[in-house]
């Protein structure tokens, strides 16, 4: 493993640290804002992502195609909550995929836009991360029916709007998390 791989990455994690605490501030979610993510510096997490390093991707899902599985990313989502894999229980039966916590859920958001940002850098648009959110939930994932449609409306919403900053408040998200809770489950 490469020393600038792991200085790449360590600048890598901070600029997503920031992005989201950003997001989470503005959604008035201090604690987890300043929090988020604090696993990745822990010595499983923070030297497989760093051996793994791309710089415009995920280290994790390079792992996962090189050796099948990534023990830093199941370190990760055990230890997280704002990862909708940490609410899937039942396994021994087929999995079954828990409705997040509205704050989980936020901090969430905040954290695929703060990915956003960092990975595509000065590319990064609402409407790109919205159309990354369409590619990633037509593959079959174990994530509550309402969480992802939450997820969907946030982000449509985002992409369409003139000035999404005025949509990134926590009572207008809360009005789409209910929205989705009465939506279609099969979303």
């Amino acid at each position: 493993m490469q020393i600038k791989n792991m200085w790449l990455h360590f600048k890598k994690i901070c600029k997503h640290k920031y992005y989201v605490g950003k997001y989470c501030f503005k959604m008035g979610l201090y604690k987890q804002g300043i929090l988020h993510d604090m696993s990745k510096f822990s010595p499983v997490e923070f030297f497989e992502s760093a051996k793994y390093y791309q710089g415009d991707k995920s280290p994790i899902d390079e792992c996962k195609k090189i050796n099948g599985v990534s023990y830093g990313w199941q370190h990760h989502k055990g230890r997280n909550p704002h990862h909708y894999e940490y609410w899937v229980d039942n396994l021994d039966n087929g999995g079954a995929a828990i409705k997040m916590p509205f704050n989980y859920a936020l901090e969430l958001i905040c954290d695929y836009l703060g990915a956003g940002h960092a990975y595509m850098e000065d590319k990064f648009t609402y409407q790109s991360e919205y159309e990354w959110w369409l590619n990633k939930k037509s593959k079959p994932l174990l994530m509550h029916p309402q969480t992802k449609a939450f997820i969907t409306i946030t982000l449509y919403n985002l992409a369409l709007a003139e000035n999404p900053n005025v949509l990134l408040n926590k009572q207008t998200l809360y009005r789409f998390y209910i929205l989705a809770t009465k939506g279609d489950k099969n979303d």
